[in-house]
């Protein structure tokens, strides 16, 4: 049986995942890269390092989200999302998005092996991480759509 979610389902379907994908298109390239994110506040926040997704964002900010779950061929639900690349610049914004992604990522990330081998005796990295700082970014939705298809 196909259909189509309800809203209450398009919402708990984008709360209980944590990597959809966005699609991007300046006129010319289409780009299609899977992302992290976590439901705020009724749009998605996102982080990324600068490179091409960031520079068409950029240059177009109108951009299609997607989140899948799928069972089988005949088990799976799908959210399709239309919305705008807002990029946050106010710094009490990003501490903010940091905060939260963070929080998430601690409650989430329970195991010793989830923390970075660079933090554990036992696990030695051979050299220095060096982290270059983030994008953070929202997807202000106008528009979400949601189907499944379920094996009766």
């Amino acid at each position: 049986m196909l259909g189509d979610l309800t809203e209450q389902e398009v919402v708990e379907m984008l709360e209980n995942n944590i990597v959809g994908r966005i699609g991007v298109g300046d006129g010319e390239t289409t780009y299609i890269v899977p992302v992290s994110y976590l439901v705020q506040e009724g749009h998605v926040l996102c982080h990324s390092r600068m490179g091409l997704k960031i520079e068409m964002m950029r240059r177009n900010p109108h951009v299609c989200f997607e989140v899948d779950e799928v069972r089988d061929y005949n088990n799976w639900r799908c959210v399709i999302a239309w919305g705008i690349y807002k990029e946050l610049t106010d710094e009490e914004e990003i501490k903010a998005a940091k905060a939260y992604f963070s929080e998430y990522m601690l409650t989430s990330k329970t195991e010793k092996t989830a923390e970075p081998p660079a933090s554990q005796e036992e696990r030695p990295h051979p050299g220095q991480v060096v982290y270059e700082s983030p994008i953070f970014y929202i997807i202000q939705f106008t528009k979400i759509t949601g189907r499944f298809e379920k094996e009766m």
